[in-house]
C-alpha cells in the first residue's frame, strides 16, 4: 500500500488537491448510496410512508455516523502530521492508539442509541402510520455501529496517511452488495424497511472485513498484533483534542436538522417524505465539496507536521476556489433536473414531488456557495489543528441561527414548511464569515500539535 501514500508537502497544490480529492469524492458518493438505495427501493415497494420512516430514522443515523466520523478525524490529522514530519513511529502508535479508541466508542454509541431511538422518535412525533417502520429501521442500523466505527478508522488513517484511493475500492464493493440486497430483500422477500436495513450493516461490515484483510496483505506500517492496539496516552490526547470538536461540531449539525425534521413531520407525512428526498440530494450536491474538504485537512495537517505554514495557506485559499467551482457546477445540475431527481424516488405521489422540488429551489441554491465557504475554512481549521474553531462555528450556524429562524419563520410568521426551508438556507452565512476572519488573522501558524520527528512536546 506504501506506493499510494501521496506525500502532499510537495508539488503543484490545486493538482495535488484535486487528484486526492477525487478518490475521496468517489467514496462519500458510493457510500452515500447505502441510505440513496434504501430510500429508493422503499420507496418503490413501500411508499411514502417508508420514506417517512426511513427519513426520520436517518436523522438518527446521521448522528451516529457524524459522531464516528468525527472522533477519527483525529486520528486522520494526527496521522497527517506524523506522516508530514517523518516520524514513522508516532504514526504506528496513532494507528492502534485509534483502532482501540474507536471500539470502545462503537459498544457505547450502539447502547446510547438502542436506549434513545424510541423516546426522540415520539419527541420528533412520527406520523403514527410510519412509526414501526422507522423503529425496526432503526434498531437493525444500531446492531450494526461497531462496523460503522472500524471502517471509518481505518478510511480515516489511510487519508492522513495520504492513500484516498483504497477506500474508494472498498466502498465500491459493499455499495452493489448493499444494492443487490436491498432489491432482493426489500422486493420479493417483502421484508420492508428492515430489508433495508439489514443490506445496510451487511454491506458496511463487508467494507470493514475487506479493509482490514486488506491491509493485513499488504506493507501497512501497522502489524495487527494484539500489542500493537496499546492506547498510548500522549496520542489519545491528541486524538480527542481534534476528534472530540470535530465529533461535537457534526453532532450539532445533524441533532439539528434531526429537531427540523420534527418540525415538518408537523405538516403531514407528504412533506415529511419531500423534505427527506430534498435532504439526500442536497446531500449528494455537497459531496464535491465535502471530498475537496476532506482533502484540504489531510494537505493542512501534512503541512503543518512539515512547519510549512507558506503551504498551508495556499492549501486553503486554492481548495475555497476549487469548491466555489464544484459548488456551483453542482447547484447547476440540480436546478435543471429538480423534478425528474426528485421523481427518482417516488414518481407517484405528486405532493411529495411538489413539495420536494420546492425544499431543492430554495436550500440546494445560492446558500449552498456560502456553505462551500463555511466548509472550506472548517476543513482547514480541523487540519491544522483547531478543531474547536470548526465546533464553534456548527453551534453558530446549527443551534444560534438554523433552528431558531427555521422555527420563526414556519410558526409565528406562518409561512409554513417553507420557513423552515428557508431558515436552513441563510444559516451558513456568518459562520462563513467567522472561519475566513480565523483563516486571514493568522493566529493559527502558532499552532502545534506535536513536536517533529521527536514526538510530543
Amino acid at each position: 500500500m506504501e506506493h499510494r501514500n501521496q506525500d502532499l508537502t510537495s508539488g503543484n497544490v490545486p493538482g495535488k488537491l484535486l487528484r486526492f480529492a477525487l478518490p475521496l469524492f468517489g467514496a462519500n458518493l458510493l457510500q452515500s448510496l447505502y441510505s440513496i438505495a434504501d430510500m429508493v427501493v422503499v420507496g418503490r415497494f413501500v411508499g411514502k410512508t417508508g420514506l417517512a420512516a426511513i427519513s426520520n430514522a436517518s436523522m438518527i443515523s446521521f448522528i451516529i455516523n457524524s459522531i464516528c466520523i468525527g472522533l477519527t478525524m483525529g486520528g486522520t490529522v494526527l496521522a497527517a502530521q506524523y506522516k508530514g514530519a517523518g516520524d514513522e513511529q508516532g504514526q504506528k502508535e496513532t494507528v492502534g492508539t485509534l483502532f482501540s479508541v474507536s471500539f470502545i466508542a462503537a459498544i457505547l454509541v450502539t447502547a446510547a442509541g438502542l436506549l434513545l431511538y424510541e423516546p426522540v422518535f415520539a419527541l420528533l412525533r412520527v406520523p403514527a402510520e410510519a412509526m414501526e417502520d422507522a423503529c425496526g429501521y432503526m434498531r437493525i442500523l444500531c446492531a450494526g455501529t461497531v462496523f460503522v466505527f472500524g471502517y471509518n478508522a481505518v478510511c480515516a488513517l489511510m487519508k492522513g496517511l495520504g492513500d484516498s484511493k483504497s477506500p474508494l475500492y472498498f466502498v465500491a464493493v459493499a455499495a452493489a452488495v448493499n444494492i443487490c440486497l436491498d432489491l432482493l430483500l426489500v422486493g420479493p422477500l417483502r421484508m420492508g424497511t428492515e430489508g433495508a436495513a439489514y443490506a445496510t450493516i451487511f454491506s458496511q461490515g463487508v467494507s470493514l472485513v475487506i479493509s482490514v484483510v486488506y491491509l493485513r496483505r499488504k506493507e501497512f506500517l501497522f502489524d495487527f498484533k494484539l500489542k500493537s492496539f496499546a492506547v498510548r496516552k500522549e496520542k489519545l490526547t491528541v486524538i480527542l483534542k481534534v476528534g472530540l470538536p470535530t465529533a461535537v461540531q457534526m453532532a450539532v449539525v445533524n441533532i439539528s436538522y434531526l429537531l427540523i425534521t420534527g418540525m415538518l413531520n408537523t405538516f403531514g407525512v407528504s412533506v415529511a417524505a419531500a423534505s427527506g428526498i430534498g435532504l439526500k440530494i442536497n446531500t449528494m450536491a455537497g459531496m464535491p465539496c465535502w471530498a475537496i474538504g476532506q482533502a484540504i485537512t489531510t494537505m493542512a495537517g501534512q503541512n503543518m507536521g512539515a512547519q510549512n505554514v507558506d503551504r498551508v495557506k495556499k492549501t486553503a485559499k486554492c481548495g475555497l476556489i476549487l469548491n466555489l467551482a464544484v459548488t456551483f457546477a453542482a447547484v447547476a445540475a440540480v436546478q435543471i433536473g429538480s423534478e425528474h431527481l426528485i421523481m427518482l424516488f417516488d414518481p407517484s405521489s405528486a405532493d411529495v414531488v411538489r413539495d420536494g422540488v420546492l425544499y431543492l429551489r430554495i436550500c440546494c441554491s445560492a446558500n449552498s456557495l456560502v456553505y462551500a465557504v463555511m466548509y472550506t475554512f472548517d476543513s482547514f481549521a480541523i487540519g491544522v489543528g483547531s478543531a474547536n474553531i470548526a465546533m464553534c462555528n456548527a453551534f453558530l450556524d446549527a443551534m444560534i441561527l438554523r433552528l431558531p429562524v427555521c422555527w420563526l419563520l414556519a410558526f409565528p410568521l406562518q409561512m409554513g414548511f417553507a420557513g423552515v426551508y428557508i431558515g436552513q438556507a441563510v444559516s451558513p452565512v456568518l459562520p462563513a464569515v467567522v472561519g475566513a476572519v480565523y483563516f486571514l488573522r493568522g493566529k493559527w501558524t502558532a499552532k502545534k500539535l506535536i513536536g517533529g520527528a521527536q514526538g510530543e512536546k
